[in-house]
């Protein structure tokens, strides 16, 4: 990989990045994306300016699975009348490896970083939406080349 950048998590913005896939690996957790924007203040980007990038690799050091939650929605009949509210619901630890695999292919809609722990809202590939909380010592981002975004063509 041409770029990379180590603990700037906060210098992209993942929302609506498309995941290619996802591996966990003893204490490594590598999101392989597309369609990440590269903000201005990354110490990769001299043209200040925002940026994409294709065949994005992020690597999580030394990190652990906090927590998986299955997010709850409310479903309605064709005449707008609720018919059953699914509440937020922790997925069983056992059943990780699955819901992780049904993130390939699926996208990210939200993405945060407090201290060592990162938050990710994930829409999956079974249509279901999902919280993950990973805790790492360090992020690591790596990319072959900047791509230009339409809305900063001008």
């Amino acid at each position: 990989m041409k770029y990379m950048t180590r603990d700037e998590f906060e210098h992209f913005d993942f929302s609506e990045a498309y995941i290619q896939d996802i591996q966990v690996m003893q204490g490594l957790f590598h999101f392989y994306l597309d369609n990440v924007t590269i903000l201005p203040e990354n110490s990769c980007n001299r043209d200040i300016r925002k940026m994409r990038a294709n065949n994005f690799v992020m690597k999580m050091e030394e990190c652990t699975v906090e927590a998986i939650v299955e997010e709850g929605f409310q479903h309605y009949d064709a005449d707008g009348k609720l018919l059953h509210v699914y509440e937020d619901a922790q997925v069983d630890p056992k059943k990780h490896g699955s819901v992780l695999k049904s993130f390939s292919e699926g996208m990210i809609y939200s993405a945060s970083k407090q201290d060592k722990e990162y938050l990710f809202f994930i829409d999956g590939n079974d249509e279901k939406t999902y919280q993950l909380r990973l805790r790492a010592s360090a992020d690591v981002e790596e990319w072959d080349r900047f791509l230009n975004r339409e809305d900063e063509i001008g």
